[in-house]
């Protein structure tokens, strides 16, 4: 009998490590009809795990749920199956269950699976308090729940606890060695990372990879390509693509396209392009570094492409203004089957409200709900009022920030003020503003928009105390830069900077500029300059804003006729945008500016974004 037992198991496992879901339905069925799993949890258990394994999760809570006897191994199944599903949730949720309703304590597997779904969800409080039961329970010594212990905390940003329990470690393996060069990475802490990783024993490609993407996932991007040379300068095989989808999410987040096309050679080079992980990476970045014809180009060339990549693609086609080309792309996608996803829905509600497409945007959202099931969050229905507000709808548009089901942010109050200001509505765009000044606006750009609305109401003492406010914010502000790439080098240009080497050249170009502006029309924007002094020396500040520095020195450095690409930290301001538009029609040519909101294409005297952002 025992035999048979062993022989039963060992195939479910079987089918567990394979992943043969088929057969391990019939080996279930074996067991039901043999009354096997009459004797005690050791089958389901078993049958949880696979089922887990094999990514069929309602099979395996179908399983637990009819247990008449759970032990700790059937919820130790259930955590893992949880956490597979990438559902570390409800993992956390079955832990509460686990202890109220079969009242057992947990062992060693318990504890590993439970802080593996804190720090999927970097929920720093369940772990603290898990690690405080941890400590004084019978398995405080267990190095594989140390060494998840490890990961949480630097996922968590946390390196300095981390690095207490890795040292608690009696066998320290590489993974909880690699999970503490993460953390350090991720927090920018470059010493204590890289001589983590040169005290390793057994260093490999994986170790590098976890340094590497810590600093691009922390934003420290320069350093993680300095790195990457050392990697291969030491000749490490680069035998799986993560390390290089990292790269790429790098070049994406420093908008270097000239650097994302290095890492996208290499991945050709050592022949990855045929991973679809890498290329949905490729798509975002060449849409971030704002090619998107060069995304296109990827999309169109993908043999398997998944929710991801249409996602990515429509995504960029969206921020780029091609709204029309973004919704089609959405009706070819559902035409193959793939159900599209919350962040489908964001790139499409995105896309509706650069454009005005009011009725398409209201029936998505309502889509997103009734057809597929998902919940929208904040960010769509900040994209709903977004859509409502650019097209006039005001009133529509200060419902549904009044009604859904989150507190609505700044950004979504704002939007909806620039448009009442747009729109000369000037009773709605008060009551907003005095809504705003309540919550205590955080961000420049609101409070000019305020002022300019309580200037117009002729409310100066609303405009005074908004200016108070301004000046607070002013000194904790960040300073505006804009870095413009031009192919081999990025020149990063801070508000104000008067002390450029070509700092003549480029007031000469602008000078020159700012004449032939004025023949056409230009009048500065001074509203957008908050300062009391004379019209002048307003209009002089404006001068010195850093698009404009940027735009002079990519003028004067690149090819004629060549696009001139621009990353701005900031919003660009409304005076910027003009006088951007008359530059691009002055000198024919492409000036593309990706600012803090979205991306601007100013070509022939108009910009992709039809003036709102």
């Amino acid at each position: 009998m025992h035999h048979i037992h062993f022989q039963i198991l060992r195939q479910i496992k079987e089918c567990s490590k394979f992943q043969l879901p088929i057969q391990g339905k019939k080996l279930h069925a074996h067991v039901l009809k043999s009354g096997l799993d009459l004797h005690g949890p050791l089958y389901p258990n078993t049958l949880i795990d696979m089922y887990g394994k094999c990514g069929h999760l309602k099979d395996a809570v179908q399983l637990f749920d009819e247990m008449p006897n759970r032990d700790l191994a059937s919820w130790a199944s259930i955590f893992t199956a949880h956490n597979q599903a990438n559902l570390p949730k409800h993992t956390l949720l079955l832990f509460s269950r686990m202890i109220s309703t079969d009242g057992v304590q947990p062992d060693h597997f318990i504890f590993a699976s439970l802080v593996k779904a804190c720090a999927s969800l970097t929920a720093l409080k369940p772990g603290l308090q898990l690690h405080a039961q941890f400590v004084v329970s019978p398995f405080s010594d267990d190095d594989v729940v140390k060494s998840s212990l490890v990961d949480f905390y630097a996922k968590c940003g946390l390196p300095d606890i981390a690095s207490r329990v890795f040292d608690s470690i009696v066998s320290k393996n590489v993974v909880s060695w690699t999970s503490l060069v993460y953390g350090y990475a991720r927090m920018g802490k470059k010493r204590e990372a890289l001589e983590l990783l040169r005290d390793m024993p057994l260093k490999n490609l994986h170790s590098w990879t976890a340094l590497i993407s810590g600093f691009v996932q922390g934003g420290h991007c320069v350093d993680s390509f300095s790195l990457f040379n050392e990697l291969r300068r030491g000749g490490v095989d680069i035998e799986e693509s993560f390390v290089l989808s990292s790269l790429i999410v790098g070049s994406a987040t420093l908008a270097m396209l000239e650097l994302g096309k290095q890492v996208h050679r290499l991945v050709i080079g050592l022949g990855y392009e045929s991973s679809s992980y890498v290329s949905n990476t490729l798509i975002d970045m060449y849409a971030k570094c704002s090619d998107i014809l060069a995304a296109e180009n990827i999309f169109s060339n993908m043999k398997n492409r998944d929710i991801v990549s249409w996602t990515s693609i429509i995504i960029g086609m969206a921020q780029h203004g091609r709204a029309v080309e973004a919704l089609s792309l959405y009706d070819e996608m559902t035409l193959t089957g793939l159900k599209p996803n919350e962040v489908t829905f964001t790139g499409l509600m995105y896309a509706c409200s650069h454009v005005g497409l009011v009725g398409k945007g209201r029936r998505l959202f309502k889509s997103m709900v009734v057809d597929y099931g998902l919940k929208p969050s904040l960010q769509h229905y900040t994209c709903l009022v977004d859509l409502y507000s650019r097209s006039g709808h005001l009133e529509e548009a200060e419902n549904v920030l009044n009604s859904m089901p989150f507190k609505p942010d700044e950004a979504a109050w704002a939007a909806l003020l620039s448009a009442c200001s747009q729109a000369g509505k000037n009773k709605t765009g008060v009551r907003i503003a005095n809504h705003l000044l309540q919550l205590g606006p955080e961000d420049p750009s609101t409070c000019i928009l305020m002022s300019n609305i309580y200037a117009r109401a002729a409310m100066w003492d609303s405009v005074s105390t908004v200016r108070k406010l301004m000046l607070t914010l002013e000194s904790k502000k960040k300073p505006g830069y804009s870095c413009v790439d031009l192919g081999k080098e990025n020149e990063v240009f801070y508000a104000g900077e008067t002390t450029h080497p070509m700092k003549n050249e480029i007031f000469g170009l602008l000078k020159e500029l700012d004449a032939e502006m004025r023949k056409r029309g230009y009048v500065p924007d001074t509203s957008l300059v908050l300062h009391d002094m004379e019209q002048q020396e307003k209009e002089r500040q404006l001068f010195w804003h850093s698009e404009r520095l940027a735009v002079a020195y990519g003028l004067l450095k690149s090819a004629s006729g060549t696009s001139i690409r621009i990353l701005k930290n900031l919003r660009v301001c409304g005076d910027c945008h003009t006088v951007l538009k008359f530059i691009s029609s002055i000198v024919s040519r492409e000036i593309v500016v990706r600012d803090a909101n979205r991306f601007h294409h100013f070509k022939d005297g108009v910009c992709s974004c039809r003036d709102f952002w």
